[in-house]
């Protein structure tokens, strides 16, 4: 996967394009031919005039997908997420959340009126504490990501459902990076814990894996997605997903009736992950995500790492605080089913040697501090 980046070709290895669909000829094909029928935009909100057949196409697409009742579209999750708790829940709820919850999780619980919870990142025992100081409530809702952006980890959807059960707690995730790829059929982390009748509803976004462009939606039992087109303010007060995002996105999701793409990523996945193993990288989250946090600790030194595999056309990023916590410095690699073998191993080769130099600089320069 190469793109253009300060005037040269690039390798990317930073892009949520997990599934290679960004380009994809016969998703680009289907956004520009449903323009000549149903136009560029809608220019309207959905419960006015801004419904045309292929949104309800693509709701039923994604309820389908995702074994669910019904679906509803917003123009991104963001949004999806920032109307889904003010719409459920009420002040005499609660809502327990993962403490890594992506921020648009965090501002969307912040829009209701329900009591608020925190959970330590995947922990079952703080989680049941709150489940059972919250027995007072009407409803309690446990939210979390299906798979967190900046560790690579999988929410243990299996042990939350126990919980839930226990309790009698519906359970929201949010799937923005694992639809499509996660599962032996890309439907996310109910289907990869077999726990896919057990979910209440989740969200997620059309802007990653599945084409990369913009949308989001909800999907769920059909009680919650009435409950939202009433009262979703994104929904509500939100332009229509525009035609050819839509038409794109049910092309999308024939081309997931293929599993090759899926058999790519992973196979790119176990490489990449096993080849920084070997080479003493510490490497963070899942052994089947595909996002890769490979970690340094020392914010310099990932920075310049970054910089250096640039030289070399290979474009990642560097994250350190505030974006993670301090000394906790990392470069966050994201495979793609449209990377071939030999980049993502040429990848993780590059990436051994520009430590390896980099570490000798470092320590150089100290030593000279000293002597001075």
């Amino acid at each position: 996967m190469e793109i253009k980046a300060e005037g040269k070709s690039v390798l990317n290895f930073c892009a949520n394009n997990y599934l290679g669909f960004a380009d994809n000829k016969r998703i680009i094909e289907a956004s520009r031919k449903i323009m000549e029928t149903h136009g560029y935009g809608m220019a309207s909100v959905r419960f006015i005039c801004g419904t045309q057949d292929i949104h309800k196409q693509l709701e039923k697409s994604i309820s389908q997908f995702h074994k669910t009742d019904d679906a509803i579209l917003y123009s991104s999750c963001f949004d999806a997420n920032g109307g889904v708790f003010e719409g459920l829940l009420s002040k005499d709820d609660a809502v327990i959340s993962d403490e890594l919850n992506h921020a648009s999780i965090i501002d969307g619980i912040r829009l209701c009126k329900a009591r608020r919870h925190r959970y330590k990142h995947m922990d079952m025992a703080d989680l049941e504490n709150l489940l059972k100081g919250s027995m007072d409530c009407t409803n309690r809702l446990i939210v979390t990501d299906g798979v967190f952006s900046m560790d690579g980890d999988i929410a243990p959807l299996s042990k939350i459902v126990d919980l839930a059960n226990k309790y009698e707690a519906m359970i929201f995730v949010d799937e923005s990076h694992a639809t499509g790829f996660i599962g032996k059929t890309g439907r996310g982390t109910p289907e990869y814990f077999g726990v896919e009748k057990e979910i209440d509803i989740i969200n997620s976004t059309l802007g990653k894996a599945l084409g990369g462009a913009t949308g989001g939606y909800s999907t769920g039992h059909q009680e919650m997605i009435d409950i939202l087109r009433q009262r979703s303010r994104p929904y509500l007060f939100s332009n229509s997903v525009a035609p050819p995002i839509a038409a794109a996105a049910i092309e999308v999701f024939e081309l997931l009736k293929d599993p090759s793409h899926i058999t790519k990523l992973r196979n790119n996945t176990i490489r990449f992950r096993t080849g920084m193993t070997k080479a003493g990288f510490k490497v963070l989250g899942h052994p089947e995500c595909p996002i890769v946090p490979i970690w340094f600790g020392d914010a310099r030194l990932a920075s310049e790492i970054a910089d250096e595999l640039m030289t070399h056309n290979i474009y990642v990023i560097g994250f350190s605080y505030p974006v993670v916590p301090k000394g906790q410095a990392r470069i966050r690699v994201q495979l793609s089913a449209s990377h071939g073998p030999e980049p993502v191993s040429y990848t993780h080769l590059r990436a051994h040697e520009t430590r390896h130099d980099l570490v000798c600089r470092l320590l150089l320069e100290k030593k000279k501090k000293k002597k001075k």
